[in-house]
């Protein structure tokens, strides 16, 4: 992990999920969330607001960004770590029970929205190297094209977007 070289990370089961790894298995996962929870291109699916989530909701936008809307893997990747980082933030700083996902296409752009009740706004902060939490944000200030906050009546949508190339 960048930045955290030196660092003595957790022992245990990370090499034997490291090992189950596969893209046929991550596939199957990331359908089976798509069949569990809703298709976030059809309507905005509700999550519950627990760390586990985070898969559930990377597992949705690897599924629809690469397989539905035939995106590169670049891209892929791009969005699936950008969706943790604003679901990890809903987790962790909204006191929610529940958030939700919505994943949306127009010519030349896709948007990812995360809901959630709380009308707190989220604060880009300066990172510095070693630091190993509080990068959110930054990394989607970094990778998206664009990233807001819509305040809603109850709540907000924490958003961003990024540039595609159409076929």
């Amino acid at each position: 992990m960048a930045g955290l070289e030196g660092i003595e990370q957790p022992r245990g089961h990370s090499r034997a999920t490291a090992a189950r790894w596969s893209p046929t298995v991550e596939d199957e996962h990331a359908l089976k969330a798509l069949e569990l929870f809703g298709n976030p291109t059809e309507a905005e699916v509700p999550l519950p607001s627990r760390p586990e989530s985070a898969a559930t909701a990377r597992r949705l936008a690897q599924v629809v960004v690469l397989r539905q809307w035939g995106l590169t893997a670049k891209m892929t990747e791009d969005a699936v770590l950008l969706v943790s980082e604003l679901v990890g933030n809903a987790v962790r700083h909204t006191g929610a029970r529940v958030f939700g996902l919505r994943m949306r296409r127009r010519r030349g752009w896709i948007r990812i929205e995360v809901r959630d009740p709380s009308r707190g706004l989220p604060c880009l902060m300066p990172v510095q190297e070693m630091d190993v939490s509080g990068r959110g944000l930054f990394l989607v200030d970094k990778l998206a094209d664009r990233w807001g906050v819509d305040l809603l009546p109850r709540g907000k949508t924490t958003w961003f977007e990024m540039r595609v190339a159409d076929r």
